[in-house]
């Protein structure tokens, strides 16, 4: 189902429009460094990951966790980047792979723990947008996202491009020939997605105070992501679950008045959400789920699967082609989110 109305002319709705291009054209500059990163892995594999980054990049780095664990079974860790930064010490990753993730590269808490971890005989990898940036002089190898410049303050094309990365990383190191074609596939399908009407769930969400968002799985990172956008576009507060820690209480939260927003995987954790879509839905919730083969109230239309990794990155596609018109409803300018700058530098 595509929007058959108008959507705002933005320049992130340009950006977005951008992303299935984005991640078309990075495979050529990604091919060196994913053969030097991947020969080097398979040589000494590191028994434990850590990930670096902040916003919409750290939930990025939450999808690289999923996809690492589940591919490779080596458990990935978050770095607080201010243990380095503020408080000056240093963490014990002889032999380890670190992963910082970034659009700009110029934090200077991920700046510093780069230094820190690469001190500490860490194979430190920067996934960025930016690769001139001091981030990538401080790091091994930098794995480019080309994404190409993005001027809207709010991220979308850039994390997009970053999860497509994060993909080509993992298929290229496990050999996986699906995902490596779900990943040719992928330009087509954003473009498609893009094209998607969840207009539906504007008109309970425009009217709301709050809201969650959930995921599981490739689509915990995605719901995180969500949450983090409908507070930046749209001055909405949003918390983002998982399918089952949304069970470990915050369920109490449900009702009429209570929209929730569900990205439902297209892989083993897809039955348990749809159980809890069904328990919700008893519940008189105003729940809307993406399904892509159950049209109907409250359903949000998605692609049909092709591959669960690269199904959750065209979720996200097609929530971030709904959010100006959302922002548009509630008087937010997209472009222009207040309090925020494109580039923060913390400590």
């Amino acid at each position: 189902m595509t929007r058959a109305q108008t959507r705002p002319q933005t320049q992130m709705s340009r950006e977005i429009a951008e992303a299935p291009e984005a991640v078309a054209r990075q495979a050529a500059g990604l091919a060196q460094p994913l053969r030097e990163l991947v020969a080097h892995l398979r040589r000494r594999p590191p028994r434990v990951v850590v990930t670096c980054a902040r916003g919409s990049s750290a939930h990025a780095a939450t999808y690289g966790k999923h996809l690492i664990e589940r591919s490779i079974g080596t458990p990935v860790a978050e770095a607080a980047p201010n243990i380095a930064s503020v408080y000056g010490r240093q963490l014990k990753l002889q032999d380890q792979l670190f992963l910082a993730i970034s659009q700009s590269g110029k934090s200077d808490d991920l700046i510093a723990m780069a230094h820190s971890a690469r001190a500490a005989g860490a194979l430190t990898v920067a996934v960025l947008n930016v690769t001139d940036s001091p981030l990538a002089g401080a790091c091994d190898l930098v794995l480019p996202v080309g994404a190409g410049p993005e001027l809207s303050v709010a991220a979308s094309k850039t994390f997009v491009a970053t999860v497509a990365t994060l993909q080509r990383l993992l298929a290229a190191w496990t050999d996986d020939t699906a995902l490596a074609r779900a990943i040719d596939a992928l330009p087509e399908r954003l473009a498609r997605a893009t094209r998607l009407d969840w207009s539906e769930a504007t008109g309970a969400l425009a009217q709301a105070h709050s809201l969650v968002t959930i995921g599981r799985g490739p689509t915990l990172a995605i719901a995180r992501e969500a949450s983090l956008k409908l507070k930046e576009t749209c001055n909405l507060h949003a918390e983002a679950f998982s399918g089952a820690e949304f069970l470990h209480g915050p369920v109490a939260l449900a009702e009429p008045t209570y929209p929730i927003l569900m990205f439902t995987p297209t892989d083993a954790a897809a039955a348990g959400m749809q159980r809890l879509a069904t328990d919700l839905r008893a519940k008189g919730t105003a729940l809307f789920a993406t399904e892509a083969a159950r049209p109907g109230p409250g359903c949000l239309p998605a692609l049909a699967s092709d591959h669960p990794e690269t199904d959750a990155v065209c979720l996200v596609q097609s929530f971030y082609a709904m959010l100006p018109a959302l922002a548009q409803r509630l008087g937010a300018d997209v472009d222009r989110p207040r309090h925020l700058q494109k580039v923060t530098r913390t400590r």
